[in-house]
């Protein structure tokens, strides 16, 4: 039996994908008959992030509390790839974005000078980022096409694509009566308001939605459904339980998940789970490399008519939504957990 311990980076009062992976890697390998554990490291919030990076790296993950060895790490994301043992595989969840892919985005606002301060910064991170990720650990996987082509593109690093299973739960489906659901954090990213604008076309004037989820833009959402004159076929449910998710999940007749460059998007295997297709776009990353396009769900243009065209194909046809479920359900029960540890594992 092999100690593994399973390394995450987790701001404070954070919710994320990443813990969900993260527990349900640690389940998975106690059930393959090792002992492990999630271990938490900083990440802290910009302007000390090299804090975050040392803290990390200095973290003794070499040995337990009892004084045994830890046999393995599997790290998931920055910077807790910055620990450091002779046997480390890092499973990446995604980098700093805002120093890579979202960078435009992130630096169109500043001054020129706190702009020269965080090119200097963010010089730093990619030289520590590379370093870390070629030298410091053992093997690198993605967790998506969309990941490794970041690493690809920034820092000619090489990795291997492991999709993440969904995690383990009582996934059902009670049927396809129910609205099309989305689950999301409301930030921008998130691409809400793309769907918000897509029951607004004339297509999509008889599709109901439920919106699972809190963040930043939740107010401002509310009121651009108001304003498309929707508000009364879109139900924002906010944060809910284990228990309230999956039975949206069961009930719902397709999932709509339309973000922008997606890294994974743990949503779209749990809807398949569910034996519900994903409506997504071409542009969503990870989503998008899951469904295929009219067999698990809709790949759309990145526009309001087209994401409308798709969800009025799911709501006013069951038979489509139960086509597309029951492909689904047989394309994410090929991926398990068993699968992704035998390949994690060094020992």
């Amino acid at each position: 039996m092999a100690r593994i311990a399973v390394v995450t980076s987790h701001p404070p009062f954070a919710q994320g994908g990443h813990l969900v992976i993260a527990n349900a890697l640690t389940t998975a390998i106690r059930e393959a008959g090792h002992d492990a554990t999630v271990l938490l490291t900083p990440q802290n919030r910009f302007g000390r992030q090299g804090s975050a990076y040392l803290a990390n790296w200095f973290t003794d993950v070499e040995v337990a509390h009892d004084g045994l060895p830890v046999d393995q790490v599997i790290s998931l994301r920055f910077p807790s790839y910055a620990v450091s043992h002779p046997r480390h595989v890092c499973w990446l969840n995604h980098r700093m974005r805002e120093y890579y892919d979202q960078w435009p985005e992130f630096s169109r606002s500043m001054s020129r000078r706190v702009r020269a301060k965080e090119r200097v910064r963010r010089k730093v991170i990619h030289v520590a980022d590379r370093y870390l990720l070629t030298r410091n650990v053992t093997r690198l996987f993605a967790q998506s096409q969309t990941i490794q082509g970041r690493l690809q593109r920034w820092g000619g690093i090489s990795s291997e694509v492991l999709y993440p299973p969904p995690p383990p739960r009582a996934y059902r489906c009670d049927g396809y009566d129910g609205d099309v659901l989305i689950v999301s954090r409301l930030t921008a990213l998130k691409r809400v308001d793309l769907l918000i604008d897509a029951l607004a076309q004339p297509e999509a004037a008889s599709v109901r939605c439920v919106v699972v989820g809190d963040g930043a833009d939740g107010l401002r959402l509310r009121q651009r459904a108001v304003d498309c004159g929707v508000d009364h076929r879109v139900t924002f449910m906010g944060a809910v339980g284990e228990t309230t998710l999956l039975e949206q999940l069961a009930r719902c007749r397709a999932v709509c998940f339309p973000a922008l460059q997606e890294d994974y998007g743990l949503v779209t295997v749990e809807a398949f789970a569910s034996s519900k297709g994903v409506i997504t776009c071409s542009d969503s990353g990870g989503p998008a490399e899951l469904v295929i396009n009219d067999q698990t769900g809709f790949v759309t243009a990145p526009n309001a008519r087209a994401l409308a065209v798709a969800l009025q194909s799911v709501s006013e046809q069951s038979a489509v939504a139960e086509r597309l479920g029951a492909a689904a359900r047989d394309q994410v029960d090929r991926m398990t957990w068993q699968g992704a540890v035998q390949q994690l594992l060094l020992v």
